[in-house]
């Protein structure tokens, strides 16, 4: 068989990169007073090839390039797919919902596609020096669009509380992969993993471990490393707090799970009580912090905490099944996290000015349309049947059941319960009709364009689809946890789309 060339085992990464160049050109050749909003759909048509670039991999053998540092297999093109599809969401609300008067709104389109340049090359890199390299490059763009809205007080604070925390974290990684090259003298994760056992320096080996966990962990804001979240999701733009909710989360519990069943399967019993901990500490932290919020994005962001707990849940699950749970949970949080968001960012405004939960009163008889998707969001966030997020905690706590840890799976269950409460509090607020009393001013129903109407569409219908029949999207999270677990992609023969129909 030919050697597949190593520019299609990062043909997405590239087509993103080239996007986001393009989209930065063409706002520098634009008049100051020409309108920004059509670079969004530049940079929404570039990042659509990058998906169908994803889907174009599947065609191609599996295995690694780039001397062993990328790797293409079914669980990479998953999470690529997964994050170019809401990568393309964010752009399509942040077209409809940043102000025509917005500064640098070319750079906010460019910024965006960078940062999925990141997320994307971090799941597929076998490598951790890349990883740490895909790492930057996400976290730098996702840093500045945290501040975006700079002329407010709480757009820079939430950059610098996330600068400084994020990159706190980054050196407890870069230190935990320095310990590991020190103990095994490589940093490639299929060498490491050989080197494990035989290794003479346990003890930096499990202190690279623990180094690395806390600083992946902080990426996806699993208690106790949660303490930059709220601040950073009410303080950024609501399209930037759909996306820094959904696709570096993904990104980074991609890389969970390489470091877990790949780099260090040996450790499970060093690992799994530590995740097992950490999961039960962000259920409980982030539903109990929830329930005393009445801003509705702290609240939100608490909720956040919570779902990487259940998430986490997972880890304990033996073999394929926690890993395919995991994966298949990460797609359906996506899709209802990013849908309710966008109703939030319609109906607060790009300034936030409606934040509270009161302030969402009678949504649903000032917009139908809206007031029913906010309901339909949060009935899935709480896990009712027919959602994506009923499936996505089904897969999780069975993973965890079947892996032994039943007390996590009974903590899961009750913190769904404790849950239910704030979600509720604001499905009722939003089906709440309010007494007309002389001289209340008439609120407007908040407007619905082309772009956001597709994004809560795509949205719907995948969190709709994930809750009706996620067959194939469990079908194709277990190909990924299989492959995940394979051994070095070299030995594999056969294209991944023939793996998939097998």
């Amino acid at each position: 068989m030919s050697q597949v060339p190593d520019i299609l085992r990062i043909l997405p990464e590239v087509i993103l990169t080239l996007t986001g160049v393009v989209v930065m050109l063409i706002d520098a050749s634009l008049a100051p007073a020409k309108p920004r909003w059509p670079l969004g759909w530049v940079a929404a048509l570039g990042t659509t090839l990058a998906y169908g670039a994803s889907i174009f991999q599947l065609r191609i053998p599996g295995g690694t390039g780039f001397f062993g540092t990328i790797e293409t297999s079914a669980f990479t093109i998953f999470f690529h797919v997964l994050i170019c599809l809401i990568v393309v969401v964010t752009l399509l609300v942040a077209i409809d919902t940043l102000p025509p008067d917005s500064h640098h709104q070319g750079e906010f389109y460019a910024l965006v596609v960078f940062g999925a340049v990141g997320m994307c090359l971090m799941t597929g890199a076998v490598e951790l020096l890349v990883v740490f390299i895909a790492l930057e490059i996400s976290s730098i763009s996702t840093y500045i669009l945290a501040g975006y809205r700079k002329r407010t007080d709480r757009g820079p604070e939430s950059a610098i509380k996330y600068f400084l925390l994020g990159s706190f974290a980054t050196a407890f990684l870069l230190y935990g992969i320095a310990l590991i090259f020190g103990a095994t003298g490589t940093t490639q994760i299929y060498e490491i993993a050989r080197a494990v056992p035989s290794a003479s320096n346990q003890w930096m080996i499990l202190a690279g471990l623990a180094m690395m966990l806390v600083g992946v962990l902080f990426k996806v804001s699993a208690a106790p490393f949660h303490v930059w979240t709220p601040d950073v999701y009410e303080g950024a733009p609501s399209p930037v707090v759909a996306l820094l909710s959904t696709a570096p989360k993904a990104a980074a519990f991609a890389l969970l799970l390489r470091i877990a069943y790949e780099a260090f399967p040996t450790l499970r019993a060093v690992w799994s009580p530590l995740i097992w901990i950490v999961a039960a500490l962000s259920m409980t932290v982030g539903n109990l912090a929830a329930l005393r919020q009445e801003n509705v994005k702290r609240m939100l962001a608490y909720s956040s905490i919570a779902h990487a707990g259940y998430l986490l849940a997972a880890f304990a699950g033996l073999g394929s099944s926690g890993i395919s749970a995991a994966v298949f949970y990460t797609a359906a949080y996506a899709a209802m996290n990013v849908g309710v968001f966008t109703v939030v960012t319609l109906v607060s405004g790009y300034d936030d000015k409606l934040p509270l939960v009161a302030d969402f009163r009678g949504l649903i008889f000032r917009s139908p349309l809206l007031g029913s998707l906010l309901l339909f969001f949060l009935i899935s966030l709480v896990g009712i049947p027919f959602t994506g997020g009923f499936f996505g905690k089904f897969y999780a706590f069975s993973a965890a059941v079947s892996g032994g840890a039943v007390t996590l799976a009974i903590v899961g269950l009750l913190n769904s319960g404790l849950a239910s409460a704030y979600y509720l509090r604001l499905a009722l607020a939003a089906a709440q009709r309010l007494p007309k009393r002389e001289g209340d001013a008439a609120v407007s129903a908040p407007r619905v364009g082309v772009a956001v109407g597709a994004a809560l569409l795509l949205t719907a219908a995948a969190t709709l689809w994930l809750g009706i029949g996620p067959g194939a999207v469990l079908r194709a999270a277990e190909i990924g946890a299989h492959t995940l677990q394979a051994p070095p992609p070299e030995t594999q023969e056969l294209p991944v789309e023939s793996r998939l129909k097998r």
